[in-house]
C-alpha cells in the first residue's frame, strides 16, 4: 500500500475491525480519566485485557503500520494510519478530496489529540457517505467509531450520544452500558482544548 508521505510497511487495517480488542485500542485513553464507579476498561467495548493485549501487538508493530480507509461517494473522506516509528508511536488522520489524489494530515494522536478536527455534522456525514467504488470501511458504525477522535465541536446535537452509543453497540460493546461509554467519549472529546478558531475548519482549504 503506497501513500504520499509515509515511506513505511503499510497494511491494509480493515480486517482488524471484526477482531476483538480493536475498539478498546483504538477509544478507550478517549473515555477520560474515570469516576467513582471506577476507571475506563475494555469491558467498555465488549473486550477484555487479554485480547487488549493481543490487539495491541498487531496494532503497534513497527514492522506492519495498520492502515484504515474511509472513502465518501459524497464530499471528504479519511485515512487513519497507526504511525509505529520505535520511539514516536503515534495515529494520524488524513483528510481525502474528491478529485485530488494526495491526502492532507489535518491531526495526530499522541497521547492527545493536535491539529484541527472537524464538526460532529461532518463525522456523521462521512460515516454515511460510503463510496461502494473505493476500498476500505464500509460500514457506518465502523466509519464514525474510526473518525471518532477527529470530533472538534463545542456544541454536538442532542441525538449524538444515542447515535454514538448505537455505534458502540454494533461495534460489540455491552448494549447496557454503551450509553455511558458514550456519554464520557463525547465528555473528554468536547473538553479538551481547541484548536484556534483562525485556523478554519479543515474542508474550507484552510
Amino acid at each position: 500500500m503506497l501513500i504520499k508521505g509515509y515511506d513505511a510497511p503499510l497494511v491494509a487495517g480493515e480486517p482488524l475491525l471484526a477482531r476483538r480488542g480493536f475498539w478498546s485500542n483504538h477509544l478507550l485513553a478517549m473515555c477520560g480519566e474515570g469516576t467513582s464507579a471506577g476507571p475506563p476498561s475494555p469491558e467498555w467495548f465488549g473486550d477484555d485485557g487479554a485480547d487488549t493485549d493481543a490487539m495491541s501487538e498487531t496494532l503497534f508493530d513497527p514492522e506492519r503500520w495498520p492502515v484504515f480507509r474511509i472513502p465518501a461517494a459524497d464530499g471528504p473522506g479519511a485515512v487513519v494510519i497507526y504511525r509505529n516509528l520505535v520511539d514516536d508511536y503515534g495515529i494520524d488522520y488524513l483528510l481525502t478530496q474528491p478529485g485530488r489524489s494526495c491526502a492532507q494530515r489535518i491531526g495526530s494522536w499522541e497521547g492527545e489529540f493536535s491539529g484541527a478536527g472537524l464538526a460532529w455534522q461532518d463525522l456523521v456525514h462521512m460515516a454515511d457517505s460510503p463510496s461502494p467504488a473505493a476500498e476500505g470501511v464500509e460500514d457506518a458504525a465502523a466509519r464514525l467509531l474510526l473518525t471518532l477522535p477527529l470530533l472538534d465541536d463545542l456544541e454536538v446535537p442532542e441525538t449524538a450520544s444515542a447515535r454514538l452509543g448505537a455505534a458502540l453497540v454494533s461495534a460489540g460493546a455491552p448494549q447496557d452500558t454503551a450509553s455511558d461509554t458514550a456519554g464520557r467519549l463525547l465528555a473528554h472529546l468536547m473538553g479538551r482544548p481547541r484548536h484556534e478558531s483562525a485556523w478554519g475548519s479543515p474542508l474550507s482549504g484552510s
